[in-house]
């Protein structure tokens, strides 16, 4: 008897739905345009809308900050053999690991994207032009920037030539010639070169943030925004710190 009270058990266990729904299998939709109707799509169609959600000037931020980090890295392999002080070493450790993780996501954001790693603009010798809403005043009083005061005035014919090698390829970088005298610095000169020269980085990359999303259609991309939003933070956090190191020298 209870054999058989078992099977029944069993039988009506089995043949009820289950309640839990397999998560693989809810709908995803997405939003029509305004005045269009939403419809479903498949997980495959998903992924390949994640991956159109972007603009030139996306495509550009990430080209140019992959250079723009890439001589953070740099700088900072200078001061393994150089800085003298401990917490300027420090700081310079943990922008190197951060900054390098990122190149990481940011090459992988392209080529995910088929997209090229070098944007078309940045040529040997020869950096993109200023953005419009990028200001060249804000960057006054850095030996960086000396070379652009050869731009004042563009409508003088009779200008000199600017030397490229004073001259940074974009926003807060070191030009050839900065990067050579921090190279040759050691010691409490090298750990004011090297703050003065980062916190001149870092500024740099905001005003890159700030450009991108100058344009209302970009940085709109999910991965992208979560990073232009760790670098504004992370970065500011470092300009204060690099600030009170300075001050400190």
């Amino acid at each position: 008897m209870l054999h058989y009270l078992g099977i029944a058990l069993a039988g009506l266990i089995l043949g009820q739905d289950p309640v839990v729904q397999d998560p693989a299998a809810a709908p995803i939709v997405n939003p029509g345009a305004p005045g269009a109707a939403s419809r479903q799509i498949t997980a495959a169609e998903a992924v390949d809308l994640s991956r159109t959600t972007y603009t030139d000037e996306d495509v550009r931020f990430m080209q140019h900050m992959i250079v723009h980090h890439g001589q953070a890295v740099e700088m900072v392999e200078l001061l393994q053999t150089r800085a003298s002080s401990p917490a300027v070493r420090a700081i310079g450790r943990r922008i190197a690991l951060s900054q390098a993780a990122e190149i990481d996501l940011m090459q992988t954001w392209l080529l995910s994207r088929g997209l090229p790693l070098e944007a078309a603009d940045l040529h040997a010798g020869h950096g993109p032009a200023a953005p419009a809403s990028t200001s060249h005043d804000a960057h006054a009083g850095h030996d960086a920037h000396a070379g652009r005061d050869a731009h004042a005035g563009h409508g003088d014919h009779g200008a000199a030539p600017v030397d490229p090698d004073t001259v940074p390829i974009m926003p807060g970088m070191l030009s050839p010639a900065q990067m050579r005298v921090l190279a040759a610095a050691e010691g409490p000169e090298f750990d004011r070169l090297f703050l003065e020269g980062m916190i001149q980085h870092h500024q740099g990359a905001l005003d890159m943030v700030d450009e991108l999303l100058s344009h209302s259609d970009s940085g709109n991309d999910p991965m992208l925004s979560d990073f232009a939003s760790s670098v504004v933070a992370d970065q500011s956090a470092e300009i204060l710190r690099m600030q009170s190191l300075l001050s400190e020298l």
